[in-house]
């Protein structure tokens, strides 16, 4: 039945607010995109693949024709064959992102397209019954014309609902994708302040920048088996923060690449993270980095609560 009046029951909410689970194999540029969304850093970025490990939420706004949204953005660690109990752990946290979203985006590289990952991943996003929408990333870099039969392989394959052509790293596409994202979002009010754009403790995501300063300053020289542990966060009276932390690395031998010749190299990351801390916290921020060698601490429980990972996956 049709009718120009709604129902005495029936509302109109001028919010709307919903979950994006954001997938795709390690490396495609995820956590690029959620901080594109954002407007602001939430979530770490690296060269080396499989640097995200909990699912840290990038909250986005958006406004449109006096309807304010609000997305909450899973950014959830990249599919991968798990073979250690931490990589087990990571996987799950990916497939517990997706849960309950209103919509589902995998994000694909282009040029290296990881398809020995990409596949089964294809596989389980096929009969999963969440919108879902396919982002081609690296438009800036990749070549058209193999990038469009990409986007047709993969849509054979998955009954995507839209597909975007974007560059997480320029923003090139970012709004087309923003607003479509948006228009999914079902009315409600919304889940956080206006102001907060992450779910991440500030304690949390101190430990993710320098953890980020390690990718970027060790490049190939650190393996994956290093942790961030928070030791202390403690807000002093003259308004500044004091953060102490502690870099776990598996092997005696990875002692000398984290100090560095004299102690240079973890000072600079010290630096580098202090510094990036000021900018995200607003504050004065001192920054205490020791290094300690537990070749087991991949297996520690404690360890995997701290970053945000459950035990026993």
């Amino acid at each position: 039945m049709n009718t120009d009046t709604p129902p005495d029951n029936a509302t109109r909410s001028d919010t709307k607010c919903g979950v994006v689970a954001v997938l795709g194999a390690p490396n495609a540029g995820k956590s690029t995109l959620v901080n594109q969304l954002v407007g602001q850093k939430v979530a770490i970025t690296s060269a080396k693949a499989q640097t995200t490990r909990a699912r840290m939420l990038g909250i986005a706004l958006h406004e449109s024709e006096g309807v304010n949204t609000q997305m909450i953005l899973v950014d959830t660690p990249g599919i991968f064959a798990p073979r250690r109990r931490l990589d087990r752990a990571m996987v799950s946290a990916a497939w517990e992102g997706a849960e309950a979203a209103d919509a589902v985006l995998l994000m694909v590289d282009p040029i290296k397209q990881r398809r020995h990952e990409l596949e089964p991943l294809l596989e389980t996003l096929a009969e999963r019954p969440e919108r879902k929408i396919l982002v081609i990333n690296k438009v800036d870099k990749a070549v058209k014309e193999p990038m469009l039969a990409l986007a047709q392989d993969l849509g054979a394959k998955v009954n995507f609902d839209e597909i975007y052509f974007v560059s997480a790293l320029t923003g090139d596409g970012v709004p087309e994708l923003k607003d479509a994202l948006a228009a999914l979002m079902p009315e409600g009010p919304w889940h956080y302040p206006e102001d907060q754009v992450s779910d991440a403790s500030e304690r949390l995501l101190a430990t993710e920048i320098t953890r980020e300063q390690l990718y970027q300053q060790l490049h190939e020289e650190l393996p994956y088996d290093s942790a961030v542990r928070p030791e202390k966060y403690e807000q002093r009276k003259d308004g500044s923060v004091e953060i102490r932390q502690q870099i776990v690395i598996a092997r005696d031998s990875q002692k000398p690449i984290v100090l560095g010749k004299g102690g240079q190299r973890i000072k600079a990351i010290g630096e580098a993270a202090r510094k990036e801390l000021s900018e995200v916290l607003g504050q004065k921020v001192h920054l205490f980095l020791h290094v300690k060698v537990d070749e087991r601490w991949a297996d520690d429980k404690e360890v995997f609560e701290e970053i945000g990972l459950e035990w026993g996956k």
